[in-house]
């Protein structure tokens, strides 16, 4: 059977994507990185802040994570809760005695139900991401464009309006974007996003956004939830991950360590002193630059 030749005309064919959202480049034929103060590792933590309805849609499809059993399926919803009550303030503590700032992704309706959590996080210096509604609002190509620019757009006033500064980044439930995503966050003036996961670096889209990759394979979540591995493993993990990166930064310029947390997984008491450990032996390798999206975005624009 002969190949059909419009195959070989396909009308975005081209080197490395087969899209023109961003031109393909290799990290390391780029201009290096220079984080501040000469440190090698830029150490980004993003928290995700998330309200997951006890009725899960499947529209566009159902977010990972939600509702498993029969409704009202309170093991999995009060598990959640439990993050946000409990295991989120457990971080905020563990990252005010190591003076550490981070980012939040915050769904808007954790600023409706829980403002005065909102306020501690600004209060403390952290950054708040945009993480769309809440776990109901997923984005796929099936989502009509008006949908999805009203789900945007009501998300990030929503939080603005709490937290009393606009989210310059962006971060969809579960990384997923439809074609018109990267247009509408332009359009709604959000700086950033952290849903593509090809890179290790910051790239610029052609519309001017910055992807800054949160890769998921670092997260908690895939570590200790889907591998079922030990918080100590974890810890460790991240560690080998900080000193290779250190030691590439000598050749090739800055490199960056995104650290996926969840208060659900991570926030539990016989987790804890694992990962405050981790935050003093991360702080005590001389590499480490602790920051926020908004300061890797910012160190990176000076630099294009």
């Amino acid at each position: 059977m002969s190949l059909d030749p419009e195959y070989l005309e396909y009308p975005k064919r081209g080197l490395g994507y087969d899209h023109d959202l961003f031109p393909y480049s290799v990290m390391e034929e780029r201009k290096p990185l220079a984080w501040p103060e000469g440190k090698s590792v830029a150490t980004w933590m993003v928290v995700s802040l998330e309200w997951f309805p006890i009725t899960p849609e499947s529209t566009p499809f159902k977010a990972p994570g939600h509702m498993q059993t029969a409704y009202p399926d309170y093991r999995h919803y009060t598990a959640r809760e439990y993050g946000t009550r409990v295991g989120f303030y457990r971080l905020l503590d563990a990252f005010a005695k190591a003076d550490v700032k981070v980012s939040v992704a915050a769904n808007a309706a954790i600023a409706q139900r829980y403002p005065s959590v909102i306020r501690d996080i600004v209060d403390a210096g952290h950054e708040i991401i945009a993480h769309s509604s809440d776990m109901n609002g997923t984005i796929a190509s099936t989502l009509p464009v008006e949908d999805e620019r009203k789900l945007i757009t009501e998300s990030v006033a929503i939080l603005s309006d709490v937290a009393g500064v606009k989210p310059r980044g962006w971060h969809s439930i579960a990384r997923q974007q439809s074609f018109a995503t990267m247009d509408l966050l332009k359009e709604a003036g959000i700086e950033y996003c952290c849903d593509w996961v090809n890179d290790e670096l910051p790239y610029v889209f052609n519309n001017g956004v910055v992807n800054i990759p949160l890769n998921h394979e670092l997260s908690d979540r895939q570590i200790i939830n889907v591998q079922q591995q030990s918080a100590d493993s974890y810890a460790q993990q991240m560690l080998d991950a900080h000193d290779w990166l250190s030691a590439e930064a000598k050749v090739h310029g800055g490199r960056m360590l995104p650290m996926h947390l969840t208060p659900y997984i991570i926030g539990l008491p016989y987790r804890m002193d694992a990962f405050e450990k981790l935050l003093g032996d991360l702080k005590a390798r001389e590499g480490t630059w602790f920051a926020r999206g908004c300061d890797i975005l910012d160190q990176f624009r000076s630099q294009m």
